[in-house]
């Protein structure tokens, strides 16, 4: 589905003042890309009140890169403008933000190898020479019992002995504890956000953000010496700045290293939660609009089932190689436990608000098809993810409309299509045709 309705609020006693929050799950460049387009179609539904506008962001790994944009007031419209490099109010977002090489580690580890594996052969003669003289007081008695009783028993006593004797105290240097931590190094994107929140004249603290902008704005990511979560916010850790949390969320494992921000190691908030919604909830909202652009894609190999889709013709995934095996596999990770939890807010008597998921529909090859950390691939993430909400939005507007109206989000079809049509024609967009029917789900 590409549109999910978590209804647990009753329609007949509205709340008086809601609380409006934005959720932006992770989705690395493509995904990141997808969801600009995604949001500037839902903006462009809007009535008066925009995605700007909302009481509460929350974002991890690429939903805190626009989270944190979104709280400062620059609309999806110009976010496009950011990517593209003609913005006037933030700075561009280059490749040489994106793909800064880990210099350090990549010259640093192999040195520390070939220095521990230099020294470590003379480290060991000196050992077995002071070794040496003991033998034999160590060894005599399981000598001495394998010679008269010989067997395997005693001969693996005696062997273990020796080796015990002789073996060094120092560990022969393992070149797997000296690989890189990452490919790459994520503290160029702490300075793309450090100086575009200065261009804006905006402060780069969770605390003093929230007193100017009066939105409240959450960041995650994972402690990976603990494995535990992070939340970043003007009433949660803010002990970093907002550039800092952003790059801690954004380090994915093995791309990125580790970001250490004093003295802690992050990585990438999706290693613990696809999503935040919970802090949605303890945050006090009522509705939750939430985004997540990672989903498995279906795949359908029932050759007796009439109008069944496939993934590069009809083909098996495992076909396509193993990078189409980790991208299926991955997404299907992160997707299950978002659904988890959203078993879990149904079940939460608790939490009597709404939730609306916005996703990419289980069908749609050509985003699957995306590599997610193509940086080159961000126009067409823009265009589909614009596509693709908006005809969900469109076929499913009755729904939507007369949920986001009790919150006071008016929407207009007409000002949407308007704006669509001026977007195409300026960019040159065709309408994507190709886009299987959106389904809704209801949940309540």
């Amino acid at each position: 589905m590409g549109l999910t309705l978590i209804q647990k609020s009753d329609p007949s006693r509205p709340k008086r003042n809601p609380k409006v929050a934005l959720v932006l799950a992770g989705g690395a460049v493509s995904g990141g890309a997808f969801k600009v387009g995604g949001l500037k179609a839902l903006n462009d539904f809007l009535v008066g009140r925009k995605v700007t506008d909302l009481d509460i962001y929350v974002g991890l790994s690429a939903g805190a890169m626009l989270s944190v944009p979104l709280a400062a007031g620059i609309s999806p419209d110009e976010f496009v403008k950011v990517l593209e490099g003609t913005s006037t109010r933030f700075d561009q977002l280059r490749p040489v933000d994106f793909y800064q090489p880990n210099w350090q580690e990549f010259v640093s580890r192999p040195a520390k190898f070939t220095f521990d594996l230099l020294t470590y052969l003379p480290s060991i003669s000196v050992e077995l020479a002071k070794a040496l003289p003991g033998l034999p007081e160590a060894l005599g008695k399981s000598a001495r019992e394998f010679l008269r009783r010989p067997s395997y028993t005693r001969f693996e006593k005696l062997a273990i002995q020796l080796i015990d004797h002789v073996s060094p105290t120092r560990e022969i240097p393992a070149l797997t504890n000296h690989i890189p931590s990452g490919l790459f190094d994520n503290s160029g994107l702490e300075r793309w956000m450090r100086r575009s929140l200065e261009r804006m004249n905006l402060p780069n603290d969770f605390r003093a953000f929230e007193r100017k902008r009066h939105k409240k704005l959450y960041i995650s990511a994972c402690d990976l010496d603990t494995a535990e979560r992070a939340i970043f916010g003007a009433d949660e850790n803010c002990e970093i700045t907002i550039s800092q949390a952003m790059q801690a969320s954004t380090a994915l494992p093995g791309f990125y290293k580790p970001a250490r921000i004093n003295g802690i190691d992050y990585v990438d908030g999706g290693v613990r939660h696809t999503a935040n919604i919970d802090v949605a909830i303890e945050k006090g909202a009522d509705l939750i609009i939430c985004y997540n652009p990672f989903r498995p894609f279906l795949n359908r190999i029932d050759a007796d089932e009439e109008g069944s889709s496939y993934f590069a013709d009809g083909r098996y995934l495992a076909d396509r190689g193993l990078k189409v095996v980790l991208n299926q596999v991955f997404r299907t990770l992160l997707h299950s436990r978002l659904k988890l939890g959203i078993q879990r807010y149904l079940a939460d008597d608790r939490f009597k608000g709404d939730i609306v998921l916005l996703e990419p529909r289980e069908h749609d090859a050509n985003f699957f098809a995306v590599n997610p950390l193509a940086f080159w691939k961000r126009a067409e993430a823009v265009h589909h993810g614009f596509e693709s909400v908006r005809r969900t939005i469109e076929q499913n507007f009755t729904q939507l409309h007369d949920l986001l109206a009790r919150y006071g989000l008016e929407m207009s079809q007409e000002a949407a299509r308007r704006k669509a049509n001026k977007l195409r024609r300026e960019r040159g967009w065709k309408e994507q045709s190709d886009l299987s029917e959106p389904a809704l789900r209801l949940v309540s």
